[in-house]
């Protein structure tokens, strides 16, 4: 069976659009960079199902300028060619296989089974807190962020709307421990200037699973290394258009 693409499902959720929504976009920016491609929402559905595991160059660049991630960060493993035996599927992508003596075929996503948990797909509210030097304070970021699970993978994308600097996480869960990265970019026109920032994570989940609660470590801009609390509060099982929709805002609590 194949692999679902959750990092491809999860971003094109956290930006509102629908598999038809996308395939139209991947056109318009195709027509816009004189590269015309065929995208349609079958595509798209066979990119998330994992039954296409690579996509053709032209419509990678699409993927690219449309999401504004590199094409890893879509559920998209870079293939190295000279080691792959790689077919056009004539359906815009490419089936890769293993070539004898090469690399494994390209998958996306775990093998492992799922957690005892259950399922933490939905939306959540995400909060962390941080000192900044510069302006002598501990400041409390927040996002309403999108979980999707696969297995023992979640991957978390924050709805556009919830902040200026979108955030992503792309987590283990082994039991109650949930182990992973974290990316944010700050807004441009903010008080970090588009700075990105990137770092670990290590949360336990509590028993009733509506709440995850742990430390995030990353890296300041004077080489040292900063930590404090980060939690995630789950608000809806839902990850339908209408409810993504609705947690489109920026958190209540908001300061």
């Amino acid at each position: 069976m194949p692999t679902p693409n959750t990092a491809l499902r999860a971003v094109r959720m956290g930006l509102l659009l629908s598999q038809d929504d996308l395939a139209r976009a991947l056109r318009e920016a195709g027509r816009r960079v004189g590269e015309p491609n065929e995208a349609s929402k079958r595509l798209v559905q066979r990119w998330e199902s994992g039954s296409i595991t690579s996509p053709r160059p032209v419509y990678a660049r699409a993927l690219e300028t449309v999401t504004g991630l590199p094409i890893e960060s879509l559920g998209f493993p870079p293939i190295s060619v000279p080691q792959a035996r790689v077919s056009d599927d004539g359906r815009g992508g490419h089936d890769v296989e293993a070539a004898a003596g090469g690399v494994a075929a390209a998958t996306s996503g775990p093998t492992a089974q799922p957690t005892a948990s259950g399922n933490y797909s939905g939306v959540w509210l995400s909060r962390y807190q941080y000192f900044s030097s510069g302006r002598e304070g501990t400041f409390t970021g927040l996002h309403y962020v999108v979980v999707l699970q696969h297995r023992n993978r979640l991957t978390v994308r924050s709805l556009p709307g919830s902040s200026d600097s979108p955030l992503t996480m792309d987590l283990t869960v082994d039991g109650s421990v949930i182990t992973g990265t974290w990316v944010e970019q700050t807004a441009d026109e903010g008080y970090y200037r588009g700075a990105r920032y990137h770092g670990a994570i290590q949360m336990l989940a509590e028993p009733t699973g509506r709440r995850l609660v742990g430390k995030w470590v990353g890296f300041g801009k004077d080489m040292d290394v900063n930590t404090g609390p980060w939690e995630l509060v789950f608000q809806e099982a839902s990850t339908v258009k209408a409810t993504l929709e609705a947690y489109n805002r920026r958190p209540a609590d908001a300061a």
